[in-house]
């Protein structure tokens, strides 16, 4: 399954102290079943002293196979554990997918 070589990759590079990895693909306009929107929540001491966009990229570079061939979408969130402290160990809510309309 995609959702684990997802895990199994942020887990080797990022030694998270907490990661959650989630197929959010039945939000959206897909056949049943498949793994092409992902959303990631990501606490990690590696991540002290880097910017927001610095964060994606070194998550994007980990996971570059997978975006280039199988996700179509990743909503990633990352956070030191003090600002996931501040956040009460919650990330932000994804909304549902308009299926290309408005």
């Amino acid at each position: 399954m995609l959702e684990e070589v997802i895990e199994t990759k942020l887990h080797t590079e990022f030694e998270p102290e907490y990661l959650k990895v989630i197929n959010e693909s039945y939000m959206h306009n897909v056949a049943p079943g498949s793994e092409s929107h992902f959303k990631v929540i990501i606490v990690s001491e590696k991540f002290e002293g880097v910017r927001l966009i610095g964060r994606h990229r070194l998550v994007n570079q980990v996971l570059a196979d997978e975006l280039a061939n199988h996700i179509h979408a990743l909503s990633i969130h990352t956070y030191t554990s003090s600002e996931w402290k501040e956040q009460n160990g919650l990330a932000p809510d994804s909304p549902m997918c308009l299926g290309g309309s408005k």
